[in-house]
């Protein structure tokens, strides 16, 4: 069954899972979003990502800060809603990771939109779990053409 929270996220996004990773919107508004992911101990990623000893890869932690800007760019306003297509990664920059994520951990995402041009929004992205910081992002998305 899907929760009332994460309805409101599959309304904004085409991704299901297992690839959907924001369980939740906590706040948005001026340009900014917050989003959380229960990072599930059952994952298929932790079977072999460091067996024994399960790490979140970094390419899901990075993943989860996209979805959250695409959910950013839906949530801004009409008209950012009426684009057509769907929001595609074009650009990642100075990805810094800072702490290892475990099964089990609670991911927060404050996104926020910098700059926009056409198509294209320039977001920036700091998470963290209970409290601490584990990546700090720099991406860009464009809506682009949905795939027939």
């Amino acid at each position: 069954m899907v929760s009332e929270a994460r309805a409101e996220v599959e309304a904004l996004l085409p991704h299901r899972a297992p690839f959907l990773f924001v369980d939740r919107i906590v706040e948005r508004g001026g340009g900014t979003i917050t989003t959380e992911w229960d990072v599930a101990p059952e994952l298929e990623c932790f079977r072999g990502h460091y067996p024994g000893e399960p790490v979140l890869p970094g390419v899901l932690i990075s993943e989860f800060c996209f979805q959250s800007g695409a959910l950013l760019i839906y949530g801004t306003s009409e008209a950012e809603r009426a684009l057509p297509g769907v929001p595609v990664l074009t650009r990642i920059q100075d990805a810094r990771f800072k702490r290892i994520v475990r099964p089990g951990a609670t991911l927060r995402a404050e996104v926020r939109l910098d700059d926009s041009l056409a198509n294209a929004r320039y977001l920036s992205a700091k998470v963290t779990s209970a409290g601490e910081t584990v990546l700090r992002i720099q991406f860009a998305l464009a809506v682009t053409e949905a795939p027939s």
